[in-house]
């Protein structure tokens, strides 16, 4: 098994080239089984989650050529409407092939998804998306089992809470349904607004875009054309864990290929703590800090602060001046993180979804292992500024959704070494 060996306490500097986003790529990958032409997608970060999807639209029979950052994809040769558990059990956004093939093909099985075990984040709202465009949905043997003979008709869907991957399978199976969808309380994230342009891109109509009420006007029946590459957005998350790392070393590092609107509250918050950045179009640097100040957290739908930040910056404020409450309000098992990060030293109390972190002088390497993909990045950030050597534990998790980790943080001065156990 894969573990991180990081000595601490270097001093950073340099620049690093932000990837292109998971979250994005995932729905991006998942859209193009809309249509029944080869698709060119450009950008795509090398990491697990990308190439599990990938095998799953094989497995479906469509041709992918993967190569790094590329991948050409013709879903004209689907033979299967079964997602299966083998694949779906791996990684929780398989569930974005549900309205792309209940959409195209009129029926799908889909098995119930896995992931990161943050909370139980049913997916009863996927469900009731597509029921409300017609679609007879039932559970059978762990699978969800989707029909629509006549194919989906545009509706009203109002989503009782802000759901991203809920928003995401609506839109893409109001994408090819007869008539107009109207999506009430949709997400706003930005990997919505690169989705809702691609399906623009491909010949069905969103309207609304970027806000919380979408308008589809669907193709009835024809699949969509993208005829032009589709470029993934650059990765908001892995941007923001970078500038954590610069905050928490007292280093200057300099983000390239970044977009400086997707991780404003990350800025913010940083600024809040004493950063001093240098913005320009697409790059930020974040400037050396003398002291940490404390800093009050809540997570929330974009464009508030996002829950997969919140991990990185509870790490950040364990070495801050002041107390910092930082308060979970979208996942109940997202601090799993917390007792690893007392391991190295830290001292961060709970109640509830409220984390109270108390500064401590400095952290101590330890042995410690990653819970989820951002708790894993947390730890990495708590170990680059710990006294001594970490070893983190269950990286896998890491693999999932940070591209060339090691490589980077190494460019710019880390002494972090990937071993076997």
């Amino acid at each position: 098994m894969d573990f991180l060996e990081i000595e601490g306490g270097c001093k950073l500097n340099g620049n690093v080239t932000i990837s292109g986003a998971k979250n994005s790529a995932l729905a991006v990958i998942a859209a193009t089984i809309l249509s029944d032409k080869e698709v060119t997608l450009t950008n795509l970060p090398n990491v697990v989650d990308i190439r599990t999807l990938l095998k799953l639209l094989t497995m479906l029979g469509a041709k992918v050529e993967h190569n790094d950052t590329v991948a050409k994809i013709d879903c004209s040769t689907i033979s299967s409407t079964r997602a299966v558990y083998e694949i779906v059990a791996q990684m929780r956004a398989s569930i974005l092939v549900l309205g792309p093939l209940l959409s195209r093909f009129k029926h799908c099985e889909v098995s119930l998804p896995g992931g990161c075990a943050i909370g139980q984040r049913p997916i009863d709202l996927h469900i009731k998306a597509v029921e409300v465009l017609g679609a007879e949905v039932t559970l059978e043997q762990g699978y969800v089992v989707a029909k629509a003979e006549n194919g989906l008709k545009g509706n009203k869907i109002m989503f009782d809470k802000i759901t991203v991957g809920g928003t995401e399978n609506a839109l893409m199976a109001a994408a090819m349904a007869d008539g107009v969808t109207e999506i009430v309380n949709a997400a706003k994230e930005p990997e919505i607004v690169q989705l809702s342009e691609m399906l623009n891109m491909g010949g069905a109509k969103v309207e609304g875009i970027g806000t919380g009420r979408l308008k589809v006007h669907g193709t009835n029946g024809k699949p969509l054309d993208f005829s032009e590459p589709v470029e993934i957005i650059p990765d908001r998350i892995e941007a923001g864990t970078y500038l954590c790392v610069g905050a928490i070393t007292n280093s200057e590092i300099t983000l390239d290929k970044v977009n400086v609107e997707h991780i404003q509250t990350s800025i913010e918050k940083l600024e809040a703590m004493g950063c001093e950045f240098d913005i320009k179009n697409d790059s930020v640097t974040i400037k050396p800090v003398a002291e940490l100040k404390g800093v009050n957290i809540v997570t929330t739908e974009y464009p508030g602060f996002p829950t997969d930040m919140q991990a990185q910056f509870m790490a950040v404020a364990t070495l801050a001046s002041e107390d910092s409450l930082i308060e979970e309000r979208l996942f109940e098992n997202r601090f799993m993180h917390v007792s690893e990060l007392n391991r190295l030293g830290a001292d961060i109390w709970l109640k509830g979804n409220v984390a109270a972190v108390r500064p401590v002088k400095e952290l101590i390497g330890a042995e410690v292992m990653a819970t989820d993909l951002r708790a894993s990045s947390a730890l990495v950030i708590a170990a680059l500024a710990a006294k001594g050597t970490t070893k983190i534990r269950r990286i896998y998790h890491l693999d999932r959704g940070y591209d060339r980790l090691e490589e980077k943080l190494s460019n710019i001065g880390a002494k972090i070494v990937r071993k076997k156990s």
